[in-house]
């Protein structure tokens, strides 16, 4: 009798969890530049900054959200200054990207797990030709910040008197700020100081529009601009929703504000319209200001909630549920109440595997926000209206505050944060990352249908 020598079995390699690699990698990012913010050197006062005040600075540049518990301006040294813009920059095109962008000037081969996340967090279909898609993502966001850059400073230096070496380095930090969607300024009061200047104001919101379109549709635009029949369904919705908004954002935030002494009623009517149009801009998740929000009506609060939930485009550097979840939600009901068997969009079928991924990101980001404005309602004490728009501000990465951000306390601080990370990354990816398990059920249980409605 002979026996079999068994061979030894192999052991399991665990599957590729791009998602975790997402979330660790901004995590750490956030990290770093936490410690380098509390550095003697980052603050104009020489010491040290408080931890939680680094933490989120950092977390808010990270993710562009432009939330600051500390004065930009005074609180920060020039090299402070840099790191924020950095860290912004780092987080705008994405930490998986910039690392592929790296590797380009390093001529250093990139793993199939390093091209599957970077390709995941920009939003490819493939990634075979990932470091060729980081070279583009690249280009279009220098390109972008670069002419942004040049209109700015050409405004500092001959409108405001800035000398060349001031008008230069404002130019570049708004630039970048905008393009990334952070909102991140380099005035005490933001940009109310410009709130009347076109030649500031429009190019920021140029700025901002473009890095909210997202970089599939950038590319795409960049590729087939006078082609339209051959956009996808994903470029056409972006495109039409973020016109619709903003033109809705800014019939509604002038409409409610037209008359209000204190914010567009202290100005004559093209500079109203201005503003009105520069913060329907802010709420696709930048976070510039050119009046105070403090000072605005509820009314107009509550539209700005719903703007800034929504969002921008996905695969950029915009936060919010993002415009195409939206637009897959208005359209998932206009089936229904037509009686339809499927959803239709621009003439295309739209898959059912997205109809669940669009209410299950409602679903997770409401509960966030929910969940997050219950607990800073009870650990600061300001009313709900208020720190529902912080929630919602923090959670679409917007950055615009009602006044209260600079008087919170650590715990409310890091709820915030948390709302950032999340609205950063999206309410799928943190699921993905954390999840027990990542294989499919391979078997179906009986259907039966319960009432609703």
């Amino acid at each position: 009798m002979t026996s079999r020598t068994r061979r030894p079995e192999r052991p399991r390699t665990r599957r590729l969890r791009p998602a975790r690699s997402i979330v660790a990698a901004f995590a750490v990012a956030i990290l770093i530049g936490t410690g380098v913010l509390m550095l003697p050197i980052s603050a104009r006062s020489g010491r040290v900054t408080d931890f939680f005040d680094a933490l989120f600075t950092a977390t808010s540049a990270v993710c562009v959200t432009g939330l600051t518990v500390v004065d930009t301006e005074t609180h920060w040294t020039p090299f402070g200054q840099v790191v924020i813009m950095l860290l912004v920059q780092l987080g705008g095109l994405g930490i998986m990207i910039s690392a592929a962008t790296i590797g380009l000037f390093l001529a250093r081969k990139m793993s199939v797990a390093s091209r599957l996340t970077a390709a995941m967090e920009a939003g490819a279909i493939g990634f075979d030709d990932i470091r060729g898609l980081a070279r583009r993502i690249l280009l279009i966001s220098l390109l972008i910040e670069g002419v942004t850059f040049l209109f700015l400073f050409a405004r500092f230096a001959l409108g405001y008197g800035y000398s060349a070496g001031e008008a230069a380095w404002l130019g570049v930090f708004h630039a970048v700020s905008s393009f990334n969607n952070a909102g991140f300024a380099l005035f005490s009061d933001n940009l109310i100081g410009f709130a009347a200047d076109p030649f500031i104001c429009l190019p920021i919101c140029a700025a901002i529009i473009l890095g909210g379109l997202g970089f599939p549709v950038l590319m795409q635009l960049r590729r087939e601009f006078r082609h339209p029949l051959r956009w996808t369904m994903n470029t056409r919705i972006v495109l039409s929703v973020t016109i619709v908004l903003l033109a809705a954002g800014t019939t509604y935030i002038g409409a409610f504000e037209w008359t209000n002494p204190r914010t567009l009623g202290a100005y004559d009517p093209w500079a109203r319209v201005l503003i009105a149009f520069f913060h329907s801009v802010q709420t696709r998740t930048a976070g510039f200001n050119s009046v105070d929000i403090g000072l605005m009506h509820d009314e107009t609060w509550v539209g700005m909630d719903v703007l800034m939930y929504i969002g921008a485009g996905p695969a950029g550097t915009a936060g919010g549920i993002k415009v195409t979840t939206f637009a897959v939600l208005w359209f998932i009901l206009l089936t229904e109440l037509r009686g339809e068997a499927s959803v239709h969009i621009f003439g295309k079928r739209l898959s059912r595997a997205v109809h669940r991924q669009a209410i299950s990101v409602v679903l997770l980001s409401l509960g966030a926000i929910v969940a997050s404005v219950i607990a800073l309602m009870v650990v600061t004490g300001h009313a709900f209206d208020k720190v529902l728009f912080e929630a919602i501000s923090a959670f679409g990465t917007v950055g615009l505050t009602t006044g209260i951000t600079y008087d919170l306390p650590p715990t409310a601080e890091v709820i915030l944060v948390l709302l950032m990370f999340m609205g950063r990354l999206g309410p799928l990816t943190i699921g993905s990352a954390f999840a027990l398990r990542d294989r499919r059920t391979l078997y179906e249980f009986p259907t039966e249908r319960p009432a609703i409605g």
